[in-house]
């Protein structure tokens, strides 16, 4: 012997009772418990649109979590801060649209994300300034091409 020692792994040893009860798991889950079609459709959808080079903004900020409720106001804009090392994205969403900008300022394309296709595309101007006139439905995130670089938000529920 060289000093190793042998597991029980295999088909006869306990992992295959462990991966036998993970099998019986699943499908008493996918019995009781499906997995909703809509859900399972965003899933791929949102798979399908994955950049394997593009850096990730995270949320860092939401008005809906973070934000004091302003009394008296009816529909207010939505907020949002995505962060991706020192790239900034701010965003407001209303029922008219979105608008927001890139810090540092620069110009951009910012593509809206909302299924298996890319949605409208926007530039942002030197300033780092975009709007869009038709506000997201459903889930998206923002695609930004920079002039060197590759950065999508993470996904949010419009």
């Amino acid at each position: 012997m060289d000093g190793t020692s042998e597991t029980m792994e295999g088909p006869h040893g306990a992992d295959a009772g462990a991966d036998l009860l993970e099998e019986e798991l699943r499908q008493a889950a996918a019995v009781l418990d499906p997995l909703p079609p809509a859900l399972l459709q965003i899933a791929v959808d949102a798979y399908a649109l994955h950049d394997l080079d593009a850096r990730v903004a995270e949320l860092t900020f939401d008005s809906l979590v973070d934000a004091i409720p302003v009394r008296g106001a009816t529909d207010p804009p939505r907020m949002l801060t995505f962060s991706a090392d020192e790239l900034t994205v701010d965003v407001e969403v209303t029922a008219h649209g979105l608008m927001g900008q890139v810090l540092p300022p620069q110009p951009a394309r910012v593509e809206v994300l909302g299924g298996p296709r890319s949605g409208p595309s926007l530039v942002a101007d030197d300033m780092g300034r975009f709007t869009g006139a038709t506000p997201p439905a459903g889930p998206f995130a923002l695609r930004l091409r920079t002039a060197g670089d590759l950065v999508v938000t993470e996904w949010v529920r419009a």
